[in-house]
């Protein structure tokens, strides 16, 4: 098993060991240039029932939230946004191109190999629930589909 599918698993694990929810696929993160602020999270999350993810939280930044991108009017923009739905059985993938965690504020670079602690936020019927994730830094420009799926 190399690096990174021991990583993958091990998020899976730690995700899993919650009892959680929601299961948490290949997170990763763009790793960054020295004086870079800012860098996106993403992954796939399945939930088990109706959930909705309302917020997520890292040691590597200030500030954390949840965004979406989009186009409007021909632009893509991009903007915070209060909660991200997941329905029940469907996978919800957080993309840079798309929805996705944003860590603004870094407190350090994030180079390539490196594992950043993410704590997801995810609210259900019976209340809220954390889930705490190991994302896989990845080379930037990367779009993180150089990694196993397993």
């Amino acid at each position: 098993m190399n690096r990174l599918s021991l990583m993958t698993a091990l998020s899976l694990f730690v995700a899993g060991s919650a009892l959680a929810q929601v299961e948490v696929k290949d997170p990763w993160v763009r790793a960054t240039v020295p004086a870079q602020t800012a860098t996106g999270a993403f992954m796939e999350l399945t939930a088990k029932e109706d959930a909705r993810l309302v917020a997520a939280r890292s040691p590597v930044a200030k500030i954390v939230e949840i965004h979406e991108m989009k186009m409007e009017g021909g632009v893509m923009k991009m903007r915070a946004i209060p909660k991200l739905d997941l329905p029940a059985g469907k996978p919800v993938t957080l993309s840079p191109s798309g929805y996705h965690i944003m860590l603004m504020g870094l407190k350090g670079q994030v180079k390539e190999g490196d594992s950043v602690p993410l704590t997801l936020v995810v609210e259900t019927k019976t209340g809220k629930q954390e889930i705490q994730v190991k994302a896989h830094a990845m080379p930037l420009g990367g779009d993180g589909q150089g990694h196993s799926h397993h």
